[in-house]
């Protein structure tokens, strides 16, 4: 069960923001960064990372803890390090001149699997086996998820 408790927050914290996007469109749209370009000339983060999807995550995530048998506490601590993960690999990405939204295969994945997990890896005593079946099995969901959302109109590009 905290295999599955663990995939599921992994899920709904890095979904919420696309399902955010979907149902908001650009309301709220306010990038984290500020818009902000550092000496390269590139974006700290870029526009695809916003207040809207930090918040979305964080809501989300504090939701579906109890309805999978884990505190609220530990569903937001969940999001937070997902976001955590998400910014990271978008500052790396940035850096690298991919553009906003482009995909940098496992780049995309696992910082934002790998944070959380270390975070329920205490709490749900997951072994470090554990946390690299997950992180495979989300690189895996993620990649072919993406391609599905794409053709349901839920993500902008396909990955």
């Amino acid at each position: 069960m905290n295999l599955l408790q663990s995939l599921l927050l992994l899920l709904v914290a890095n979904g919420a923001p696309v399902l955010a996007w979907k149902l908001f469109g650009t309301c709220c749209q306010w990038p984290v960064d500020g818009g902000l370009r550092l000496g390269d000339g590139r974006p700290l983060l870029g526009a695809g990372k916003t207040f809207r999807g930090l918040l979305a995550s964080a809501v989300a995530c504090t939701l579906v803890a109890p309805l999978v048998g884990l505190d609220i506490v530990l569903g937001a601590l969940v999001a937070a390090s997902a976001m955590a993960g998400d910014l990271l690999s978008s500052f790396i990405k940035r850096r690298a001149g991919v553009d906003t939204s482009g995909m940098a295969a496992g780049l995309d994945q696992i910082p934002e699997a790998l944070l959380p997990l270390l975070v329920l890896r205490g709490p749900l005593a997951l072994t470090w086996f554990d946390v690299g079946l997950l992180v495979v099995v989300f690189i895996l969901l993620e990649l072919s998820l993406s391609r599905l959302l794409f053709r349901l109109h839920l993500r902008k590009r396909p990955y």
